[in-house]
């Protein structure tokens, strides 16, 4: 398969590419590969862990972050189907 050319601002286009070839979007790719450039590749999966789980939140919060992060549809989605859509973005 040919590679895809990730575009400038993409820090470790080798880690990219794994993880497009993996499925995951251009953007969730992009923002991996970006961490790990900036610290390293181990301790990118360490990050976070301060936000509760999505199944804990509200639907008002649910909403309001897949409207932050761009999800269509949102407004009529289900508690279950809000945090699917948050989950594979």
């Amino acid at each position: 398969m040919p590679r895809r050319e990730p575009g400038p601002s993409v820090k470790d286009k080798e880690l990219y590419e794994k993880l497009r070839d993996e499925g995951n979007s251009k953007e969730k790719a992009a923002r991996i590969a970006n961490a790990a450039a900036g610290s390293s590749r181990k301790s990118v999966g360490r990050k976070g862990g301060k936000s509760p789980e999505y199944d804990d939140w509200t639907v008002e919060d649910l909403r309001k972050r897949a409207a932050e992060i761009g999800i269509e549809g949102r407004s009529t989605m289900r508690k279950g189907d809000l945090i699917r859509s948050l989950r594979n973005h």
